[in-house]
């Protein structure tokens, strides 16, 4: 059932044994999958100490032990978190250890990696270049989560104010993140293209477009560059935006297909059939209808806080709450049966 977005994941219901599906065998046995912890769970992040508060807490509720490796920039801050934390966790009664963080250094990030046997799951946040460090390097299961160069497709039949409302919001809301879009792509019969380049550029968007978008804008425009293979690849985290004029939806995809990191695509349009083909065309852990790639998070999706945004199809798809941060484990009663 859908939940309303939470401020704080002790209000969420305890994932921990959550019946997730049961019956009653032909034999008479009754078979339960239940949900349990993973473990001890390891979370690599970059700045933001409030992932801190946050990665704790979730792994707290999901019975998990925490170990965090947060970045050097808020060491200081983490440790004082940690510290308020501990104290708290033992005044509760909890086990000595239930978070731990680790040093900021280089070291303890290949140790956490390394220990298999140990760790059960290691989940990175962060940029580009810590997540493939730890897909790299890690012994030890991993998580990925969130690069993300996420798309939005404009197709003919798209209203053009739901249009602008929506490229304007997944692009400029806020950039830094990894649910903002990188790509605009525009099928080459909406009559509105001009209106939602000039929408971009007075935002101040800077807009890396194709020989079409810049045919439109005209020669010379101040806000608008020549884009290259290393512009539709781009995960940019700033106020540019790479915008590609398309013959029609399967050549939207196929761009998509090429360039995704699988996180979010969007598309803005009326035809139902397009919606359709679409949806089932692209291959992302959500996929937006006539609304903001913003919205691919734990907090807009009613799920609380979370870890990340997995982009991965195994062990969990999407934001991650506290359901992701368990496992299962099959529950068999008899009653004397032997087989």
């Amino acid at each position: 059932m859908w939940r309303p977005r939470c401020a704080s994941s002790s209000r969420l219901p305890d994932p921990v044994g959550d019946v997730v599906r049961g019956s009653r065998l032909a034999n008479g046995l009754e078979l339960r999958q239940v949900r349990v912890p993973l473990g001890v769970v390891g979370i690599v992040y970059e700045a933001r100490p409030n992932v801190t508060v946050d990665a704790a807490g979730l792994c707290l509720k999901s019975g998990n032990a925490a170990l965090l490796r947060g970045s050097a920039s808020a060491f200081t801050t983490n440790t004082a978190l940690i510290a308020v934390l501990t104290e708290a966790g033992e005044k509760a009664g909890l086990p000595a250890g239930f978070v731990e963080l680790l040093p900021a250094d280089r070291a303890s990030v290949g140790e956490l990696l390394n220990a298999r046997g140990l760790v059960d799951v290691v989940i990175p946040r962060g940029g580009a270049s810590l997540i493939q460090r730890v897909v790299r390097e890690s012994r030890v299961p991993v998580i990925e989560t969130g690069e993300g160069n996420c798309h939005v497709y404009v197709d003919a039949s798209a209203d053009p104010a739901i249009a602008e409302a929506v490229v304007l919001n997944s692009k400029t809301h806020r950039v830094s993140v990894c649910n903002s879009a990188e790509t605009l792509l525009v099928h080459r019969d909406f009559p509105h293209l001009r209106r939602l380049l000039g929408a971009l550029t007075d935002a101040g968007v800077t807009v890396h477009g194709d020989p079409a978008v810049l045919e439109a804008v005209g020669a010379g425009a101040p806000a608008v560059l020549p884009a290259t293979d290393e512009d539709w690849a781009a995960e940019y985290l700033s106020m540019d935006m790479a915008v590609r004029v398309v013959d029609d939806l399967p050549q939207a995809l196929e761009h998509i297909a090429r360039w995704t990191t699988g996180h979010t695509e969007a598309i803005v349009a009326d035809s139902a059939g397009a919606i359709a083909a679409f949806t089932a065309g692209v291959d992302a852990a959500a996929v937006l209808v006539n609304a903001s790639t913003r919205f691919t998070d734990g907090g807009e999706f009613g799920f609380g806080a979370e870890i990340g945004i997995s982009t991965q199809k195994l062990h969990a798809r999407g934001p991650l709450g506290l359901p992701e941060l368990t496992s299962t484990t099959y529950v068999v009663t008899g009653r004397g049966h032997i087989r």
